[in-house]
């Protein structure tokens, strides 16, 4: 259960406020006036350190209670700017489009492939094949893993498959992401950035109905995550 001791405002509302901002377009100072027109007055600055401190920690819950993955993947990668520098975020789904993992790196290059997808498997287990762009990073990733994999004197081999067609399924996902980004007006750190990146990502997984509980509202399940 995540903790809101020394919290000055009640956890609904800070679970609420926190929802609200990372499953619409809204931005902070929208969200410090729809709070106020009910009767809670709370500065944007405070939001912001809500959703810094206790997104990570919802999207973490939520990977743990997802539905379990399939075992064909499609993985790509999106720019986002963080302090005016375009910074990559890696994201992964399955063939049905679930959400299955997400990391924001400074770098695009191989090592930063190899540790998203070492992040991936350790939170979904190894798939059959993982679908790819041209990209050689990427496909570098994937064979060092192999090679990890193969180590340890796992019997499977990941198989790459190069196709834009069948990776237009997470070029497409990416687009709820890059809207909800969009009306932030960017990131002033990389701290700042991946915390909200993995609370938009949590959102995101609510609205795809990954959990099992998928007839509550949106934020029932939210609020169940920080549980």
């Amino acid at each position: 259960m995540l903790s809101f001791k020394g919290a000055q405002f009640p956890k609904d509302v800070i679970l609420h406020a926190m929802f609200f901002y990372l499953r619409y377009s809204v931005s902070y100072r929208d969200l410090e006036e729809i709070l106020e027109d009910r009767g809670v007055t709370v500065d944007h600055a405070t939001l912001n350190r809500w959703v810094i401190k206790y997104a990570p920690l919802i999207a973490l819950k939520a990977q743990q209670r997802k539905k379990p993955a399939g075992r064909s993947w499609r993985m790509d990668e999106t720019y986002v700017r963080v302090r005016g520098k375009w910074l990559y975020l890696y994201r992964a789904v399955d063939k049905f489009g679930n959400t299955l993992d997400f990391m924001l790196s400074e770098r695009r290059n191989g090592p930063a492939a190899t540790k998203f997808f070492a992040k991936a498997l350790a939170t979904n287990g190894i798939p059959e094949k993982i679908v790819i762009d041209k990209s050689g990073a990427n496909g570098f990733g994937i064979r060092s893993i192999n090679k990890i994999l193969g180590r340890f004197g796992c019997p499977m081999t990941i198989k790459i498959i190069r196709s834009k067609y069948l990776n237009n399924m997470i070029e497409q996902d990416h687009r709820f992401i890059k809207r909800r980004v969009r009306s932030m007006g960017g990131f002033k750190s990389f701290f700042s950035a991946s915390a909200t990146l993995e609370g938009i990502e949590a959102a995101n997984m609510i609205r795809k109905r990954q959990f099992e509980n998928a007839e509550m509202t949106g934020f029932q399940q939210f609020s169940q995550l920080a549980e």
